[in-house]
């Protein structure tokens, strides 16, 4: 099947009347009739006001005037219908959205990514992270990846990583601020909030204190920080600014790489964590992604943490 080029008008007339010589291969070629083409030359020669060919016995030849301008016709057609494959090219190839949030797409998502390409170099991945998710089914052959509780998702939703959460800081700030033998000591340092617009749906320092019984005034002079985003929580902590809670998962390559070091003990919520919502329609290529997820985060599912 001959490839569909797209029309350029009297450009691509005058082209292929200068490569093929004849007004009828012309016209064959673009599947027109010789007549036609006939009459767009002699238009394009009127507005020009030169000879662009020479009549001969049989068929056509370039004159001066219309070797200069074959030469610029033939490079800007070549360089379109070049640049049109390429469009076409990409859009053939198969796309998976993936949606989710900053910190899963930052600290999980992206480290493992070139796994997956080179497994499925011909899928196109799209991640699309954002800190407001609409936890509705995904759309077409997107695919999700959500923070919350069981009961907030579908059946076909399938727990990706539980919550689990340890106090983490650096070596240095646990050796000039700790010991943090027991999380009553952890009350008395500067801590690093991940704030949320509504009522938090992940352990935050209150519930994770309160779980041990402590109340804490959060603003009575310890100097705590707050950050919109989890990846800056991280940040801070890694810069050696107070203890932050680490959800494992997220945390774990700096943990082991003892970067940071955890500063209390280990809480888990197994309702609670990363879901991974399969896409509303059938598609083979995200299906791929989604057993990929799962496989990885099977792997990489969270040993106990190193102390300090």
């Amino acid at each position: 099947m001959a490839e569909r080029v797209v029309d350029l008008g009297w450009l691509r007339i005058f082209l292929e009347v200068g490569r093929s010589g004849s007004l009828s291969a012309a016209a064959s070629a673009l599947g027109l009739t010789q007549p036609a083409v006939s009459y767009q030359i002699r238009r394009i020669e009127e507005q020009m006001g030169v000879p662009l060919f020479r009549r001969q016995h049989r068929g056509v030849q370039l004159s001066p005037e219309g070797r200069r301008l074959f030469e610029i016709v033939e490079k800007a057609v070549g360089g379109v219908d070049t640049l049109v494959r390429s469009f076409r090219v990409e859009a053939a190839r198969p796309s998976v959205r993936l949606r989710t949030d900053y910190a899963f797409s930052a600290l999980w998502l992206i480290p493992r990514m070139h796994a997956f390409r080179l497994l499925h170099p011909e899928v196109d991945i799209q991640i699309v992270a954002t800190q407001r998710l609409d936890r509705g089914a995904p759309e077409g052959g997107d695919i999700a990846v959500f923070f919350g509780a069981r009961d907030e998702f579908g059946p076909g939703a399938t727990l990706l990583l539980p919550e689990k959460v340890v106090p983490i800081c650096t070596r240095g700030f646990a050796e000039r601020h700790g010991p943090f033998i027991d999380p009553s000591q952890l009350a008395r340092a500067t801590l690093i909030h991940l704030d949320s617009e509504m009522s938090s749906p992940w352990f935050d320092w209150e519930s994770y204190l309160g779980t041990f019984g402590i109340a804490r005034d959060s603003y009575a002079g310890h100097g705590d920080l707050r950050f919109n985003t989890y990846s800056l929580v991280v940040q801070a902590a890694l810069g050696e600014q107070g203890v932050a809670l680490g959800w494992m998962g997220l945390v774990d390559s700096l943990l082991t790489a003892r970067t940071l070091v955890t500063a209390g003990p280990m809480l888990e919520a197994p309702e609670r964590g990363y879901w991974l919502l399969p896409p509303a329609a059938p598609s083979p290529h995200a299906e791929r992604l989604a057993q990929w997820l799962l496989a990885e985060a099977a792997i990489a599912r969270p040993q106990s943490p190193t102390s300090p």
